[in-house]
């Protein structure tokens, strides 16, 4: 069931990404623009230049590239989550428990991005920023569930992979969030 969910929302993003009605004649000024209202301008212009979609994106269209990075990064943490509580040298019934929760949180804001595409195709940008902002929290849980256990090490991979996420999701609001100067 959740398979069919995620496939369902990768095909939305593809279809509302792909349909040319949806983009003004945006280009690079747009994304240059576009960034300038973000936190992480360098972070947003690399991403929105490196998707082919966005030289003709409008500011909806280069909201949903960035969640569908955001995406990408979740899921990616998600798998890398999985990988290291299934391999033979992790033991510690703590480490795995806590790296269980982490894997969860991590599915938890994929489910919230995923959330966040169907928001911005009903053009529902309140409910939109709303998710990706839950995205953005989740990581802070798993990085708790290690401060709270002493005896365990913040894997710095991890620590590398909640920032980039959290990076990435502040560019996404605030896209979001600046839609009104459009």
């Amino acid at each position: 069931m959740a398979s069919s969910k995620i496939l369902y929302h990768l095909l939305l993003l593809f279809f509302v990404l792909g349909d040319t009605r949806l983009y003004a004649n945006g280009d690079t000024k747009l994304m240059k623009k576009t960034c300038r209202h973000t936190k992480y301008y360098d972070l947003c212009f690399s991403s929105l230049k490196s998707d082919p979609t966005s030289s003709n994106a409008d500011p909806r269209g280069l909201a949903m590239i960035m969640v569908g990075v955001a995406m990408a990064n979740a899921t990616s943490t998600s798998s890398y989550l999985s990988s290291q509580l299934h391999n033979p040298a992790t033991n510690d019934t703590t480490f795995k428990r806590v790296l269980k929760e982490c894997l969860d949180k991590y599915t938890y804001a994929g489910e919230s991005l995923q959330a966040s595409v169907q928001d911005l195709a009903d053009q529902v940008y309140d409910y939109a920023y709303m998710h990706v902002s839950a995205a953005k929290d989740y990581p802070n849980v798993c990085h708790n569930l290690f401060k709270q256990n002493p005896a365990l090490v913040y894997p710095p991979e991890l620590a590398r992979r909640e920032n980039a996420l959290k990076h990435i999701c502040d560019v996404a609001m605030g896209i979001i969030d600046d839609f009104n100067w459009y």
